[in-house]
């Protein structure tokens, strides 16, 4: 049994091994945050900015495609009543609105046209 000079000369496994069988993960982590995560992080705040905008006199379209006029916002439970067509009201939960066509230009209920 003689041992060669090649098989003690051979180096253990070490951890440069484990680095580069751990470098595609560490790789791909920032990928998924960048290209995925932040991006719907961004969308969903925007919705959320996008709801609690809502006034009165704005175009809306629900998530189940209505489109209408908004006549009421009710902040305390959190509903919105919309004029879908002339004398058609309906009451929408806020949550449910998926977009908003118009702003209107603000509202002044305490301004009476006197002359």
């Amino acid at each position: 049994m003689f041992v060669t000079p090649a098989f003690a000369q051979a180096a253990a496994p070490g951890a440069a091994d484990y680095l580069t069988s751990l470098m595609p993960i560490l790789l791909i982590i920032p990928i998924f945050y960048f290209l995925i995560i932040r991006p719907q992080q961004k969308r969903v705040k925007e919705q959320a900015n996008m709801l609690e905008a809502i006034r009165r006199g704005d175009t809306i379209v629900t998530s189940g495609g209505l489109v209408g006029k908004v006549v009421r916002v009710k902040d305390d439970s959190g509903e919105l009543e919309v004029e879908l067509a002339e004398n058609v009201r309906v009451k929408v939960v806020r949550s449910m609105v998926a977009d908003v066509r118009t702003k209107a230009e603000p509202v002044n209920d305490n301004k009476t046209d006197k002359k």
